[in-house]
């Protein structure tokens, strides 16, 4: 019998293709070199243009490797190539800095390749040669150095632009030999003839909630991304530190780029023979040892001796430097191959979505990694530094993966090893009643917060233990939020020259960021789990921290980053809709209200955190040397230091410790799981759209007030610190929030809701009065007293109007499901009710984008305010008009409720706190 040709040649056609689109994807590594020169780049401009490309590449591999399981990889595959080569061909036309950064983008979609070439390839093996065959296809990764053998003599002769070009032709022929020469996967095909359909998105992603499948990632941002980074980073490395000239740099960074490339499908095949665990170990420490060395900077040392002082120098040269690279690329080889290997084993039927998820955490790395690589050179102005940063790296992946074996080793030994005290001396005392207690499991699978035997002895603890470490994270989460309000009052008193109008998009942006985010982050947690997701979720903050105190050092930082800035601080605004339904879980009914307050008031203290403590430290240089200079700031015959950066800088120790304590220190409970669909139910409740209006006139107020407040201030009341003074408006707020909840439970939600829509409409009249008198001495105070007053009433409401949302659902459960059992309505109207709470919470944060570009249209466009607080104030009419129509008058759902008392009233129903 003629044997199949077909996987043979899927395999071989695919490693080719996926050669020369990373040949095509690394190209900034060495026309980059050329366009530095010749646009007068910085070392951190030249970072992000090259790493560019590999961003795409990496984001977009997620969503193409699930595309691959659904569609086929044929089709997916060539029309990836044909886009990569449009996109590269475009570049060439491209001139200025801009215009590479747009070009850029498009050239990395050849580099989501990888998910797609992962994921086909996979589906014509079996296991047990899986790991063989994906380490021959990844050693397309020799496509960097067909780049850096072959760019240099081109860009030499005809210009970086006729490079572009070439590459571009060479990929769309590629692009039509595979499309002709290559068949569809075997899988992809019997699905097609017995008439399926793909497995939608969402049903792909599930096993992405495996924390395991995110330390896969890691080891591939190591063992690929830094392959990656450096691929792209050792031409100018040789060129600076050792004095090459642009060929010699490109053929030495193909000792690295060589082994690290072609030698991983030898990794594949010791993966299937010795085991990926066993590679993984060798990569990993090898890899500490040369990064460890590579790290050391060019030293003298003079050491006093006996007979005098002793100097001498240690430095590495260029033989032993090219020598220990290569070694290093050796083994990200084999580590490539190994981690690779896992996959297809473990998600036999997600390939595509797990392998695109790793792909994509470890292509991040060739994006992240230069960016930083080309940071850590203009701050620390070491060379080394690259280095030092990957030993870092690699000894943090090593630790990792060594204390998860460990676990998996211990959990191996069975109940017998569970049934041991921790401490020799506890044996005597030790009863099968206190194991629960002691195993201190990080996944709860018995949860039982009502059992009050259960919740005295066991529950009460381990859900103030989880509480407590909430409410840091989302303090945080609110500070990263709202920093940028601050930072942006102050970016013209350091060189920034920006119109009014720019100012407050820049203050707007995080508010329509955090609000859609958390959209998303609310369905979150009982997909992914709470202590999973809370981790990450805080990890995130620290991207826009550093980015800001790198960004505000330069006035010529270009006003896009600024405003991609601002939109990565909306990290923050989304964690609220998470943190608070992951806690609603872990308390009974009789102390969830109570908890939720102490989660959402204490968390909202960070608004008023940010603006108390960023206008003290940005006053002082607090970090030393590592922080940077200050920027010399001029008012009037006044001149001082300002170190603005520190805005940024201060929040990440914090972070980190908040990150390190949501991992170590929380909990998942393995009950609290339901899919996207169970949610989406609410979607077809029109009282969710209703509390969402109403919510936006309460907590979009006060989120839109906090974030406007300060720039509005300094505009109208140029003579007033308004820094100093800011953060007492959402300090009243919060705590207004969390000291009047007892109203709403005692008189209703509804009714305090109607007289809080009354009291917000006298505070914007009141305000409007004094910014029409702000000539006049006392005009300010009136002004700050009118915004205490909206602050203090939109607390209330917070509160009010999230105490109506369970009274609402379980009265519309009564009418939605009349023939079921009292207990199944109940359960049914709690679990619309928190995911109504989190969806009206991340509507209503869009107040943080509209009241600031309020201001600012305002602004442009009548060269005052007023017409914006005229808007604010028509808007709460209609708040007003609709609470009493909806809920609270003669026949309206809440009225008999609230006015009599009933089964489902104020009485009985949770207290539910708001933000």
């Amino acid at each position: 019998m003629e044997r199949d040709a077909s996987p043979s040649r899927a395999l071989w056609t695919s490693t080719i293709a996926f050669t020369v689109c990373f040949a095509v994807w690394t190209i900034f590594s060495i026309i980059g070199i050329q366009i530095k020169q010749q646009l007068g780049l910085t070392e951190t401009q030249f970072g992000l243009l090259v790493g560019t490309p590999i961003l795409t590449g990496s984001l977009i591999r997620i969503f193409l490797g699930v595309w691959t399981d659904q569609y086929g990889g044929r089709r997916i595959y060539s029309l990836v190539m044909a886009a990569g080569a449009i996109a590269t061909f475009l570049l060439s036309w491209a001139h200025t800095y801009p215009q590479m950064l747009l070009a850029a983008l498009g050239v990395g979609i050849a580099g989501g390749s990888f998910a797609v070439g992962v994921a086909y390839v996979s589906k014509w093996y079996p296991a047990g040669k899986q790991g063989t065959a994906l380490g021959i296809f990844g050693a397309g990764n020799v496509g960097a150095a067909v780049t850096k053998f072959c760019a240099p003599f081109v860009l030499v002769a005809y210009g970086w632009q006729t490079v572009a070009q070439v590459w571009a032709a060479g990929l769309l022929l590629m692009a039509a030999v595979f499309w002709l020469v290559t068949k569809e996967d075997p899988v992809t095909l019997e699905r097609r003839a017995e008439g399926l359909k793909p497995e939608p998105m969402l049903k792909q992603f599930a096993p992405l909630m495996n924390v395991q499948v995110w330390r896969f990632s890691l080891y591939y941002f190591f063992v690929f991304g830094a392959f990656v980074a450096l691929s792209l980073w050792l031409p100018q490395y040789l060129i600076k530190v050792y004095g090459f000239d642009i060929k010699t740099a490109g053929m030495l960074a193909a000792f690295f780029s060589v082994p690290a490339s072609l030698l991983r499908a030898y990794g594949g095949h010791l993966s299937d023979r010795y085991g990926a665990r066993t590679v993984m170990y060798w990569t990993f420490l090898v890899s500490v040892a040369c990064t460890f060395l590579l790290s050391y900077p060019p030293t003298d040392y003079v050491v006093r001796g006996v007979n005098g002082p002793i100097a001498f120098h240690l430095e590495i040269g260029p033989g032993l430097f090219v020598t220990l690279v290569f070694v290093l690329g050796f083994f990200m080889a084999l580590g490539k191959a190994a981690v690779f290997k896992h996959i297809p084993v473990y998600y036999p039927n997600r390939v595509g979505a797990v392998g695109g998820l790793v792909g994509m955490i470890g292509g991040l790395g060739g994006f992240v990694l230069p960016l930083v690589f080309g940071v850590l050179n203009d701050l620390t102005g070491l060379w080394t530094s690259c280095f030092m940063l990957l030993f870092l790296l690699v000894s943090a992946s090593l630790l990792w993966m060594h204390l998860a074996i460990r676990r998996m080793e211990l959990e191996a030994g069975g109940r017998a090893l569970e049934m041991l005290p921790q401490l020799p001396e506890m044996e005597e005392i030790h009863g099968p009643e206190h194991v629960g207690a002691l195993a201190g499991g990080k996944v709860l699978a018995d949860w039982r917060p009502e059992d009050k035997t259960f919740w005295d002895t066991q529950g009460r603890a381990i859900a103030r233990r989880n509480l407590w470490i909430s409410i840091p994270a989302l303090l945080l989460s609110f500070a990263i939020w709202q920093v940028w309000s601050v930072v942006v009052a102050k970016l013209p008193l350091v060189g920034f020259k920006f119109t009014t109008d720019e100012l407050f998009w820049l203050a707007a942006l995080p508010g329509i960021s955090g609000a859609t985010l958390r959209i998303f982050y609310s369905f979150m947690v009982p997909i992914f789990g709470g202590r999973l997701w809370t981790t990450l979720a805080t990890w995130s903050l620290i991207i826009p921290a550093v980015g800001i105190g790198y960004a505000v050092q330069n006035p010529e930082t270009p006003y896009f980053v600024l405003l991609g800035l601002a939109l990565l601080c909306g990290f923050g605004g989304g964690n609220f809709a998470s943190s608070m339904a992951n806690i609603s879980f872990f308390f009974p009914k009789a102390e969830k209200g109570n908890a939720l307050a102490l989660n959402a008031g204490l968390g909202n203290l960070g608004v008023s955190v940010v603006q108390f403590l960023v206008p003290l430290v940005i006053t002082a240089g607090v970090f030393g040397w590592l922080g940077g200079d200050p920027a010399t700031v001029k008012e009037g015959a006044k001149e001082y230091p300002l170190w603005l950066q520190n805005a940024g800088f201060v929040w990440v120790p914090f972070i980190a410790a908040s990150a390190f304590a949501a991992w170590f220190g929380m909990n998942d409970i393995a009950s609290a799981r339901a899919s996207f669909a169970e949610q989406s139910v609410i979607f077809q409740r029109r009282h969710n759209w209703i509390m969402c209006w109403l919510y936006t006139g309460t907590f979009g107020s006060f989120i839109g007030y906090s974030a406007g407040f300060p720039l509005l201030t300094k505009i109208l009341f140029p003579e007033v610190n308004a820094l100093q003074l800011a953060f007492i408006g959402p300090l009243v707020g919060a705590l207004s929030r969390s000291l009047t909840g007892w109203v709403a439970d005692r008189w209703g939600g509804g009714r305090v809701t109607f007289w809080v829509f009354a009291l917000m409409m006298a505070g914007v009249l009141g305000v409007l009065y004094f910014v029409g008198a702000k000539d006049q001495p006392y005009a300010f105070y009136g002004f700050f007293g009118m915004f205490l007053v909206l602050f203090f009433a939109t607390g209330v409401g917070n509160a009010s109007t999230f105490q109506m949302i369970p009274a609402i659902m379980r009265k519309e459960m009564d009418r939605l499901m009349p023939g079921a059992e009292p207990a199944a309505r109940l359960r049914q109207a709690e679990k619309e009710s928190a995911a109504i709470t989190g969806f009206t919470s991340a509507i209503a944060a869009f107040g943080a984008f509209f009241i600031p570009k309020a201001y600012g249209t305002s602004l442009a466009l009548t060269g005052g305010v007023e017409a914006a607080l005229y808007g604010f104030f028509a808007f709460y009419v209609t708040c007003l008009v609709i609470t009493w129509a909806v809920y609270t008058r003669k026949g309206g759902v809440l009225h008999d409720i609230e006015r009599r008392g009933g089964p489902t009233g104020p009485s009985r129903a949770a207290p539910q706190p708001a933000e």
